[in-house]
C-alpha cells in the first residue's frame, strides 16, 4: 500500500493553473486528509508507505511524525511536485536531496524510497537514477509502464529490477491484456471502475503474474469537499473528480479484501526499522 503525500492543488493536471506561489494562499487540507487516512489503516491493521512531498513535511511535521511513530515507511515524493522533465540533472539532485534532508529531519527515521512526481522517469530523464544512488536511496517507485498521455512508458520492464545504477525498481502493477498493458495500481482507474472490477484485475495479476502487487492513491482522493478548480481542461477535472464520494468506502473493500504493507518489507528491501537504527546511529 502506498500514499502520494500532496495536496489537491499540487497536482499535475492544475499546474498551469495554480502557481507554486498562490499555494500558501489556498486552504491546506493534506494534513486531515492524511490522519484520516492513517486513522482507516489503523481499523485495518495496514502498514502503508508514504511518499511524501518536502513541502507538506514542512508545513505539517505532526502527520510526519505520527506516519513514522504508527509504524508505516515514509520515503520521498520529491520537495514540490515538479516533474523532471522541468528540471536538469543538478537542480533535480537539489530538489531530492532536500526533501529527503527535511523528511529525515522532521522524523528522524532515514528515508529509502522514491517516487517521481507523476512519474516522470522516463527515456530522457533516466540520469535521476544516478542521483537517487548519490543520496543513499534504495529503491524507486517511478515508472508505469503503460501508454498514457501524461506519463508511461509501455515498453519498460513491469515488475521490480535492479537499475545499474544501483537502484531497484518497482514499477506500479499493469494487466498485460492482448498485448497492452493496462493500469490497474491505483489512482484514477480504480476510482472510475466498480470495486468488483478492479479487484477482479487485482486477483488476475496475482494469480497470472506471481508478483507482489502494489496500490497507489493520494490523500485529496477521499476529500470531496475540496474546493473546485473549474480553470483546468475539462479531461483533466474529469480525471481529478470522478467519484471522489466513493473512494473511501472502496478502499475499505481493498483493505479488508487484501493484506497490505510497506514497500520496504513487501518487495524484500532494506528493513525500515534497520534503517532507522542506522540512522539513529
Amino acid at each position: 500500500m502506498t500514499v502520494d503525500v500532496e495536496d489537491y492543488f499540487q497536482v499535475s493536471a492544475f499546474e498551469k493553473s495554480i502557481t507554486q506561489n498562490e499555494w500558501s494562499k489556498l486552504p491546506l487540507r493534506v494534513e486531515d486528509n492524511t490522519n484520516r487516512l492513517l486513522d482507516l489503516f489503523a481499523e485495518h491493521d495496514v502498514k502503508s508507505t508514504f511518499f511524501c512531498l518536502g513541502w507538506v513535511a514542512e508545513k505539517c511535521p505532526n502527520v510526519i511524525r505520527r506516519i513514522v511513530d504508527e509504524g508505516h515507511e515514509l520515503a520521498s515524493h520529491g520537495y514540490d511536485h515538479t516533474r523532471l522533465h522541468f528540471l536538469d540533472r543538478e537542480s533535480f539532485l537539489q530538489d531530492v536531496s532536500k526533501s529527503k534532508r527535511i523528511l529525515e529531519d522532521v522524523s528522524g527515521s532515514a528515508v529509502i524510497g522514491y517516487r517521481a512526481p507523476s512519474f516522470s522517469i522516463n527515456e530522457k530523464t533516466q540520469w535521476a537514477y544516478e542521483a537517487l544512488a548519490k543520496l543513499g536511496f534504495v529503491y524507486s517507485s517511478s515508472t508505469y509502464p503503460i501508454a498514457h498521455d501524461l506519463y508511461g512508458v509501455p515498453t519498460w520492464p513491469r515488475f521490480k529490477h535492479d537499475r545499474p545504477e544501483g537502484i531497484t525498481e518497482i514499477p506500479v502493477p499493469t494487466l498485460s491484456i492482448r498485448g497492452r498493458n493496462k493500469g490497474i495500481g491505483g489512482g484514477g482507474y480504480f476510482r472510475l471502475l466498480p470495486y468488483w472490477l478492479s479487484k477482479r484485475r487485482i486477483n488476475r495479476y496475482l494469480a497470472d503474474e506471481k508478483h507482489p502487487f502494489s496500490f497507489y492513491f493520494h490523500p485529496w482522493e477521499i476529500d470531496a469537499e475540496q474546493p473546485r478548480i473549474n480553470s483546468i481542461p475539462l479531461k483533466s477535472r474529469f480525471r481529478h473528480y470522478v467519484n471522489l464520494r466513493h473512494m473511501e468506502g472502496k478502499l475499505r473493500e481493498l483493505m479488508t479484501d487484501y493484506r497490505w504493507g510497506t514497500m520496504a518489507n513487501v518487495y524484500g528491501l532494506k528493513e525500515q526499522k534497520e534503517c532507522q537504527k542506522e540512522f539513529i546511529d
